[in-house]
């Protein structure tokens, strides 16, 4: 009998333990590449402060995407690639390596931006947003 008692209750602390879970998170998310509703300039913006951050929570694509403890734990990337007639957005991100003192986020860009006399309501302005899963220091090459 006590051989049973000490295995239910072993078995009891065993399955009563605390474990932690732990969660490995990619370095780099794409939350959105969208073919028009950028600027209409070439540009990129990091944000790191909660309240640039809480900007994007006004799209609602964006807001779905975007968890209340990414705000203090990551970073995030705009990319817009200026006016175009292409129909898709040609900024890629190749590769994003941590370093022990930065995030390095390299960029190929193809996109045939057009001049101010050729744009016309078939011009395009696609941005890409990237959540980058840390708050280092962001450096674009």
């Amino acid at each position: 009998m006590k051989k049973y008692i000490s295995l239910v209750l072993i078995l009891l602390l065993y399955s009563c333990s605390s474990t932690k879970k732990i969660v490995d998170r990619p370095l780099y998310e794409i939350l959105t590449v969208n073919n028009d509703g950028g600027a209409n300039i070439k540009f990129y913006e990091i944000l790191t402060e909660p309240k640039e951050i809480n900007m994007l929570l006004g799209d609602e694509t964006l807001a779905k995407l975007i968890k209340s403890k990414d705000i203090n734990e990551s970073s995030f990337i705009i990319l817009n690639t200026g006016p175009t007639k292409e129909s898709y957005n040609r900024m890629k991100v190749e590769k994003v390596i941590e370093t022990p003192t930065q995030i390095e986020v390299y960029l190929k860009d193809t996109q045939k931006n057009l001049d101010r006399m050729q744009i016309d309501d078939t011009t395009k302005y696609p941005y890409t947003v990237v959540k980058v899963n840390s708050k280092k220091p962001i450096i674009i090459k």
